[in-house]
């Protein structure tokens, strides 16, 4: 077993080495413009391109023409919000989402909204679900949007899309699905969802960082977006600029392999998960799983423990790579929005630790992990009880 260990599979991935392979080639040798029509180079680089478009389209069950490639899915989030805002805006101007979105549609949301556009938070339950029927009762005349993500990258909660997708299209709203996180680890169609649009992002996958794509529907019924990014009309005109050919072809491969080997990694991951999850629970007293239980990312844990600080811990554990529910992003030292939505206390709040297990995890380093954090914990905890005690003395 080589340190550290990397439990952060949420926040980026390893590229895998056979995604890499695939790629260097069109950093030297296959290095043309994909818009370049002139030249054999720059049909090469167009032909890479369809090839990675056709496999990113398979990965989620779409068709190739309607895959936007974007830098990731913040920007493909961006481009489907704001797009969707302005080209239905005669139609209405309320949009639906729930709390514990990512900052990347909150904040989208939360800049239209200071334009005028009425906007809809849902809360969720104690174990991260949003009810679709509160989805159906916050619809009005005037909605034109839904966005609520597929699965949650704090909690690793799925929600029921498929449903929140149907009562959507009933309706006649678009639906939006922010997939970053379920794309490539989970089966995900956009049909059976009877998504509008998906967002997706390479680097959650075993791909390369500032990659992704947003799915645009055309047909039943078509989407229209009016464009956020001008300059020479690339991805029929919804998304300017040089494509990145050599991302894209890793993108490509990363969704080919994620599609071949989804069964058998998340079932690998799954029991990763409940082994650490047990042995942490047996070696522990106070710890809860953040949530629900089942429905839930394969290679997602989130729990919170009693008496620690989850900051404290993982400076304690310095050799393994981990991320505490103590602040939404790395920028800010605000509790979690999602694991407040939830009904956390901020105490909980500090106490969570998240773990993102991933395709090159083994059963060693969980092992090792499980030890580690209940040694850490209980050392953390005997020092705490050891401070109190002198300081009532003291008082006394």
């Amino acid at each position: 077993m080589k340190l550290p260990i990397y439990l952060d599979n949420h926040a980026t991935t390893k590229v895998d080495p056979r995604v890499l392979t695939r790629m260097l080639p069109f950093f030297q040798e296959e290095f043309g413009n994909a818009a370049s029509r002139s030249h054999v180079f720059g049909w090469k680089a167009e032909a890479a391109v369809e090839a990675g478009r056709k496999q990113v389209a398979e990965l989620i069950g779409a068709t190739e023409r309607e895959i936007i490639f974007t830098s990731g899915a913040t920007e493909s989030n961006n481009i489907a919000l704001l797009g969707a805002v302005e080209a239905y805006a005669s139609q209405g101007d309320h949009v639906i989402t729930q709390q514990t979105e990512h900052k990347a549609v909150l904040d989208v949301l939360g800049a239209v909204a200071k334009r005028g556009v009425k906007v809809t938070y849902l809360p969720v339950s104690r174990d991260g679900l949003v009810d679709p029927g509160a989805v159906a009762a916050a619809l009005t005349k005037k909605t034109i949007l839904v966005s609520i993500m597929a699965a949650n990258n704090e909690v690793g909660v799925l929600q029921p899309v498929e449903e929140i997708g149907r009562i959507c299209l009933e309706a006649g709203v678009l639906f939006h699905t922010d997939a970053a996180q379920a794309a490539g680890k989970i089966p995900f169609d956009v049909e059976t969802v009877h998504a509008s649009l998906v967002s997706v992002s390479a680097h959650k996958l075993y791909g390369p960082k500032g990659i992704g794509a947003l799915y645009v529907r055309r047909r039943d019924p078509r989407v229209t977006l009016a464009p956020v990014i001008f300059g020479g009309g690339h991805e029929r005109g919804l998304r300017s600029g040089t494509l990145n050919v050599p991302g894209i072809v890793g993108f490509g491969e990363a969704a080919r392999l994620a599609l071949a080997e989804m069964g058998s990694e998340a079932g690998r991951l799954r029991d990763l998960r409940d082994r650490l999850l047990a042995r942490i629970r047996d070696g522990l007293d106070g710890v809860e799983l953040n949530g629900h239980a089942e429905k839930r990312l394969p290679g997602n844990l989130n729990v919170s423990i009693a008496g620690v600080d989850a900051d404290a811990l993982m400076m304690a554990m310095k050799d393994i790579a981990l991320s505490s529910g103590s602040a939404c992003t790395s920028a800010t030292l605000a509790p979690s929005h999602v694991l407040k939505a939830m009904g956390l206390t901020p105490e909980q709040a500090r106490g969570s630790l998240r773990f993102g297990l991933g395709r090159f995890n083994t059963a060693e380093e969980i092992a090792y992990v499980a030890e580690q954090l209940i040694e850490k914990t209980k050392k953390i905890r005997s020092l705490s009880r050891d401070h109190g005690s002198r300081r009532n003395s003291l008082s006394a």
